[in-house]
């Protein structure tokens, strides 16, 4: 045989190769595309596409919960736990779950982890911490102030206002 028809040949290989190749993937791309149809039936699929009802006017509540914090006086919140040695306690657990790690073991600001803060945490213990009232103390945990996070949705109420009995506990006291 000559040189051009062995290259004729392998050009007819190679196309009917390639033929072969392009009708296998085209079957496989409709069998495959016969689930398609179903998917879109799919509830998952529409669940993001449906409108919700109409709800009734007012039922969203546009007060109450932490808004009645955010619009109190400060000054003028009153601490409802009663001072004992139960609610100290129970401050203290609390104090060492959720305060001690930038706060530190003795309240005074040098906590592990708040040793990488500039400024370093405040020293709980002293007076600009201790003169302020419950309820000042109240308001800056609940709701944060400068890079104290809030931490009203982390710590309940109650264990909130018990953490601030257990700090009037080891406040410095002066020395006589």
């Amino acid at each position: 045989m000559s040189w051009k028809w062995r290259q004729s040949g392998k050009l007819l290989r190679c196309l009917a190769v390639r033929s072969l190749c392009a009708v296998f993937l085209v079957q496989v791309f409709f069998l495959w595309g016969c689930e398609w149809g179903h998917m879109k039936k799919d509830e998952a699929v529409h669940t993001y596409e449906r409108t919700l009802p109409e709800m009734p006017r007012k039922s969203i509540p546009v007060g109450g919960g932490i808004q009645i914090l955010r619009e109190a006086n400060p000054l003028e919140l009153r601490n409802p736990v009663p001072d004992g040695v139960q609610m100290v306690d129970r401050g203290r657990e609390r104090y060492s779950f959720y305060c001690q790690q930038c706060h530190g073991v003795k309240a005074d600001g040098n906590g592990t982890v708040g040793q990488s803060f500039a400024p370093l945490p405040t020293n709980l213990k002293g007076r600009t911490v201790q003169e302020q009232t419950d309820g000042e103390l109240f308001y800056k945990i609940s709701l944060g102030f400068n890079r104290h996070p809030p931490l009203y949705y982390t710590i309940t109420e109650e264990n909130r206002w018990a953490i601030i009995r257990y700090l009037r506990s080891i406040a410095d006291r002066p020395a006589a």
